[in-house]
């Protein structure tokens, strides 16, 4: 038997946009609890893609985060002992969790020295439809849809 779901807590936003996004982001940022460093890091970062692109920082970063977001995954269902990749619709909770994980990933993968320089490289590249984060995106997609004759076992 399966146990109940568990609740959704609430994030505060954070102090400077007031956005419920950026503290998610910051929170995925952040390494041993270090939530200053990981703000500090962040909000570097957007002022470095404003500087560089002309553009609002933030406006960047939600683009990034939009374009990221998946809208189908593949998730392994076993029927009759063969397992099988079935395409599957992303909740709208989880495809906000893969674009953040996927770009800070991304971001801590990349060449730079800074992690601000990473971050800030990472995120005007995803607004663009461009870096690996999105590279992602398009993978777990190219994936669904060769599965997709599979998708009758997404009961």
């Amino acid at each position: 038997m399966r146990r109940r779901r568990a609740v959704e807590r609430e994030v505060p936003a954070d102090f400077k946009y007031h956005s419920e996004l950026v503290a998610k982001f910051i929170n995925n940022l952040m390494k041993e609890g270090k939530k200053s460093v990981a703000e500090k890091i962040f909000y570097e970062a957007i002022d470095l893609i404003t500087e560089r692109t002309g553009k609002e920082g933030i406006d960047v970063f939600n683009q990034a985060a939009n374009n990221v977001k998946p809208m189908v995954e593949v998730r392994p269902k076993r029927v009759g002992g063969q397992t099988y990749q079935v395409p599957i619709e992303v909740r709208a909770s989880r495809k906000l969790s893969l674009a953040i994980k996927w770009l800070v990933t991304a971001a801590r993968n990349r060449g730079e020295y800074l992690m601000k320089d990473r971050l800030c490289n990472e995120l005007i590249a995803a607004s663009r439809k461009e870096g690996n984060a999105y590279k992602k995106k398009e993978d777990t997609h190219r994936m669904a849809e060769a599965n997709k004759a599979f998708a009758y076992f997404a009961w």
